[in-house]
């Protein structure tokens, strides 16, 4: 465990999660935003700007067993329910292969839903196999402690909104070219999605964990927002590009959301 970064607000760790998490005091976090492994590292394909790729993301994302992976985020959810505050809330992304068994251990773990957040890509991959419908939305699951009162900045959200309330499906195309200037992660999530749920549920006293914080969407937001923001990930690469956005958070451009 080494910090790798900090600055006023921002703090990266080059850790394993867990070993992380389990050295944080009880009740210390206020938002946990995290980007899970999907185990979808099956030596399958997919498309890539038009061309055949594995989807083969790296050794973090494979996974022997269902078992293993049903652990995994059980041992997840346990230590996010321990670190939170009483107040504090969960915010977890994931796809039909992996947001079921997530939701399954969740309500187990004491989190009560608050939404289920569908997160509908406008320029997704094309379907290559033409045995199924194109895989275009992702879940986002939004969760509190069971006897908790979650922040949630509704006035801020109809706003943005043309003065309308705020529904659970928002719609992005998939990442921002400013967003990979410095390198990507495979799994990288757009700016303007984080950037709405930091700005929906946190405030300036709070701090936020992203327990996969991969090349540092969760940390730039936070920076933007003013929002002092954890991000922990095993990966020197990925932190290093985490860090330099971070950097030049400035010159980091949110994407069009609706």
């Amino acid at each position: 465990m080494k910090q790798f970064y900090e600055d006023d607000l921002v703090k990266l760790v080059h850790s394993d999660t867990f070993d992380y998490m389990r050295k944080l005091e009880d009740e210390s976090i206020d938002v946990i935003i995290a980007d899970p492994p999907y185990f979808l590292s099956n030596g399958g394909f997919s498309n890539s700007g038009g061309k055949v790729v594995s989807v083969n993301k790296g050794e973090w994302d494979k996974s022997e067993t269902l078992e293993t992976e049903k652990k995994f985020y059980d041992d997840f959810l346990k230590e996010s329910y321990r670190v939170l505050k009483k107040n504090g809330t969960l915010w977890v992304f994931g796809t039909m292969h992996n947001i079921y068994i997530l939701g399954y251990l969740m309500p187990i773990n004491n989190f009560k839903f608050l939404n289920n957040i569908t997160w509908q890509k406008s320029n997704p991959a094309p379907n290559l196999s033409r045995r199924m419908f194109t895989h275009s939305t992702e879940t986002i699951l939004w969760a509190k402690k069971k006897d908790g009162k979650q922040v949630f900045n509704y006035d801020r959200m109809r706003e943005i909104n043309d003065h309308k309330q705020m529904k659970d499906v928002w719609t992005t195309a998939t990442i921002n070219k400013s967003e990979k200037r410095f390198g990507n992660h495979p799994t990288q999530k757009p700016l303007s999605i984080i950037d709405r749920i930091i700005q929906a549920s946190t405030n300036e006293e709070m701090t936020i964990l992203d327990p996969f914080v991969g090349s540092g969407t969760t940390a730039v937001a936070g920076k933007m927002n003013g929002i002092k923001t954890i991000g922990v990930d095993n990966s020197i690469e990925y932190l290093k590009i985490a860090s330099q956005r971070v950097e030049d958070w400035k010159n980091e451009k949110i994407g069009k959301i609706k």
